[in-house]
């Protein structure tokens, strides 16, 4: 399945789209599979706030 484009204004049909595609995306998974693509998932997430912090950071 390819990811959903949302639209800009994020309405309840992009939320609906978005948990049929992570149902897609995880309903053969086992509990440890599902685990480990959530927790990788928040990890990048962190990332990307981490470095945005830290990016103004160094505009201050």
């Amino acid at each position: 399945m390819e990811k959903p484009i949302l639209s800009p204004d994020f309405t309840i049909e992009d939320i609906h789209k978005l948990r049929e595609y992570n149902y897609e995306m995880t309903k053969h998974m086992t509990d440890e599979e599902r685990m480990n693509y959530y927790n990788e998932g928040g990890r990048a997430f962190q990332r990307e706030i981490d470095e945005a912090r830290f990016q103004q950071c160094i505009k201050l």
